[in-house]
């Protein structure tokens, strides 16, 4: 997510090559599916024609993607308004299985005591590695979910949770809620299960709303409107 200045690159290459024909809004979403296959996760066909909005929906975003300290069934909620299940929402969640989470986002679980929902070998993991309740934002102080495989998104992040080695509340909160739990499960034990499902809910989550036909635009730089 820190790499958008990616999609500026495969833009310029694609105005070069075919001008005003590929929005930023499809290179954004084939972005981020053969970002998956790098990762060793599935190859989602997604469909292309999205146009680029005309304005910033930016305030829009931040109160619709969930927060890591709100509650699950507030995270199953907010899912759901868009056409993801519970089912979904417990596979798109399988991305935590791939990076990293600032010091700042889990010291909550730390200090001054230390969450007992976490595995306590686990526990003294994350706090070698945010060793202070008070992080600097701006230092690059991080744990990771999924510390066999952090790389390549598979479900070795269900079977963490199954041990208690969830990073983020919201990620323990997974293995224990009755709605979520049976998903954990069936996906801590079939990766081809957990593709399937991810697959799924990604495919919905990329075409939740799009701008089509006559709506938006095909923005020439990613990070301004066209002047009209």
């Amino acid at each position: 997510m820190r790499n958008f200045k990616y999609v500026s690159t495969i833009k310029a290459a694609l105005e070069n090559e075919c001008p005003g024909t590929v929005s930023c809004a499809d290179v954004v979403a084939l972005s981020a599916r053969d970002g998956i296959v790098m990762l060793g996760g599935p190859r989602i066909e997604m469909k292309t024609g999205r146009k680029d909005s005309k304005q910033s929906w930016a305030a829009e975003v931040d109160q619709s993607i969930p927060n890591h300290n709100d509650t699950l069934s507030s995270v199953l909620s907010r899912f759901q308004s868009i056409g993801i299940d519970a089912e979904g929402t417990v596979a798109l969640l399988g991305g935590h299985s791939v990076g990293r989470v600032h010091c700042v986002n889990l010291v909550d679980r730390l200090y001054p005591t230390v969450d007992p929902t976490i595995d306590p070998d686990y526990a003294n993991y994350i706090k070698g590695r945010c060793p202070t309740p008070n992080p600097d934002p701006q230092a690059v102080l991080y744990a990771r979910n999924d510390r066999e495989t952090p790389m390549i998104l598979d479900n070795f992040y269900y079977k963490n949770l199954l041990k208690n080695k969830g990073l983020l509340i919201v990620d323990q909160q997974l293995a224990s809620h009755p709605i979520t739990a049976p998903y954990v499960q069936k996906m801590a034990a079939d990766n081809d299960y957990f593709h399937q499902q991810f697959s799924r809910a990604a495919l919905l989550l990329s075409e939740n709303n799009p701008l089509t036909g006559d709506q938006g635009e095909i923005r020439k730089d990613c990070g301004y409107v066209n002047a009209h």
